[in-house]
């Protein structure tokens, strides 16, 4: 299946019907202003992709177009509601489940590189360059740039020279 690409104001659009019982894509939402030309050009092609269809309205603000006496508005469809990702609730009292937030809490995916470091500096007696390098697989220079890195975001590490090779630690604050 190709994949459908969206303008932001087409996105808009569709978030906002979401939101609607009635899944009404008008009146535009506050947040497009005074839009109103994109807006209708913005339209056809969502119609075009089946992604809305037009449905009889009684609300003056929710018309796309008037055909004889009769008012024409717009609805999102099943397909409009997948595009964006959005499920149609099974149960109105059942929330979706919370998505990890932190990539390491994932059973079964690797550390990354950055969280290897870390442990390595944090265990007893440090790391050096070339352990870091073997652990990584990262050019030395790329290992040192890292070390720089994990400075700046507040991690106290210190170097010590034993017999020719410096250890990296991370320091109690």
């Amino acid at each position: 299946m190709a994949t459908t690409k969206l303008s932001d104001i087409q996105l808009i659009l569709l978030a906002t019907a979401t939101q609607r019982e009635d899944g009404s894509l008008l009146p535009p939402p506050e947040s497009l202003g005074d839009q109103g030309a994109r807006i209708r050009k913005a339209i056809p092609p969502l119609l075009k992709r089946a992604l809305v269809q037009e449905v009889s309205v009684a609300d003056d603000a929710r018309v796309w177009r008037r055909e004889d006496d009769a008012r024409i508005g717009l609805a999102i469809t099943a397909a409009g509601r997948a595009i964006i990702a959005v499920e149609e609730p099974d149960d109105a009292g059942t929330e979706a489940p919370a998505a990890p937030t932190v990539a390491d809490d994932i059973p079964g995916k690797p550390a990354s590189k950055t969280t290897t470091v870390l442990d390595m500096l944090r265990r007893d007696g440090g790391t050096t360059l070339a352990e870091m390098v073997e652990a990584t697989g990262w050019l030395p220079h790329t290992t040192r740039a890292a070390l720089t890195g994990l400075r700046k975001k507040g991690h106290a590490i210190a170097r010590t020279g034993e017999t020719g090779a410096s250890r990296y630690m991370i320091v109690a604050a």
